[in-house]
């Protein structure tokens, strides 16, 4: 049996408020229980977005009753909530400050660099910031964050040109630091018929999925990588088989068991994976110990993925049918059995705010 520590997802979406249909901070917070995850971040871009003390009071007052594993809430950044310090206590109570920087909606539409910058300058230094941004815009995040001399976090990279530009970034000293979801590392875009059985929206997702040249990049560029992260984007099939669908997969069951099966085909080490999953979030977004908190493995068990088996809410997965090795088995959270063999073992409302 392997053991673990509380593996740490700095990059979910609970969608509550809003979308409780599709999650919410009990189904999501149990699906990370069942992934070996003990701490998520979720995002700001919820109905409606948290971005200032009062939505953010909302979130936690309801993450309070319901979360399952402990937790964070991220604050958005808008084009209006850009003056941090007459709102410290908000920054002070949040996981940090999502900035969208490419296409998003409402209040935390950010239209041009001229946004950015007051964020850059009034967001306290010791909070982390995480930047949805691909490419260009990555590009230009990596300048403010070179310009401001504070840390920036990017979300999500999927492409061999973003990798090899944060790699030029560290070794220049800019304060960057990144993260990689499973489905860039295990998927690109000719898995897309294979994944949507007739309904190309389910191989919709943000940034999308990438040539397979990218993804060999991503697994050759490691070392440059920070942080695995779900990006875990539920939305309900109907929603994703619909002439408008979502982009944005499921993740929190998936991420572990993939990169286990990784591990044993020796593409990646137990040593990383901890690195990746537990060491560097810890460090990078500032996170309190969880005393007495384990997870134990079954490393050698083989399985093959099912959706119907799964916590989330959204009842599908891209890994349907996909055979894995490694199956979670335990869950100790601050000294109790959170997760045992399929089953959530702690009430709502268990989880704690890392934030205090």
């Amino acid at each position: 049996m392997l053991k673990l520590p509380g593996l740490i997802d700095p990059h979910v979406h609970l969608r509550e408020p809003g979308a409780t249909h599709k999650e919410d901070f009990d189904s999501g917070t149990s699906a990370a229980l069942a992934g070996g995850i003990t701490t998520v971040l979720a995002m700001p871009n919820t109905k409606p977005p948290i971005f200032d003390a009062d939505t953010l009071d909302l979130a936690l007052t309801t993450a309070k009753q319901k979360a399952r594993c402990d937790y964070g809430q991220y604050l958005g950044a808008g084009p209006d909530n850009s003056n941090w310090q007459r709102n410290a206590s908000a920054s002070a109570r949040s996981a940090g400050l999502k900035m969208y920087l490419d296409s998003t909606f409402g209040e935390l539409r950010l239209d041009d660099m001229t946004l950015w910058q007051p964020h850059f300058e009034n967001w306290p230094k010791s909070m982390p910031i995480v930047a949805h941004s691909e490419s260009r815009s990555m590009a230009a995040a990596i300048l403010f964050a070179a310009m401001h001399d504070r840390p920036v976090h990017i979300a999500h990279i999927s492409l061999k040109e973003e990798v090899l530009l944060i790699k030029a970034a560290k070794e220049r000293g800019i304060k960057v630091t990144c993260e990689v979801c499973p489905h860039h590392l295990f998927l690109s875009k000719e898995d897309i018929p294979a994944i949507s059985h007739g309904h190309p929206g389910r191989g919709e997702v943000r940034p999308r999925l990438a040539t397979p040249q990218d993804v060999d990049s991503l697994w050759k560029n490691l070392d440059v990588i920070d942080c695995f992260a779900t990006d875990h984007a539920p939305h309900t099939i109907e929603e994703k088989d619909s002439e408008n669908p979502p982009p944005g997969f499921p993740g929190l069951e998936t991420i572990l068991p993939l990169l286990l099966t990784a591990v044993s085909e020796s593409r990646l080490t137990i040593p990383d994976l901890i690195a990746k999953m537990y060491t560097n979030p810890k460090r990078i977004f500032n996170l309190p110990d969880q005393p007495e908190t384990w997870v134990e493995v079954d490393e050698n068990e083989t399985y093959e993925i099912k959706a119907a088996e799964q916590f989330t809410r959204c009842n599908w997965t891209p890994f349907e049918g996909w055979k894995v090795k490694g199956r979670v088995r335990k869950v100790v959270l601050r000294g109790r059995t959170a997760f045992e063999d399929g089953t959530v073992q702690v009430e709502a409302g268990y989880g704690q705010n890392v934030r205090g």
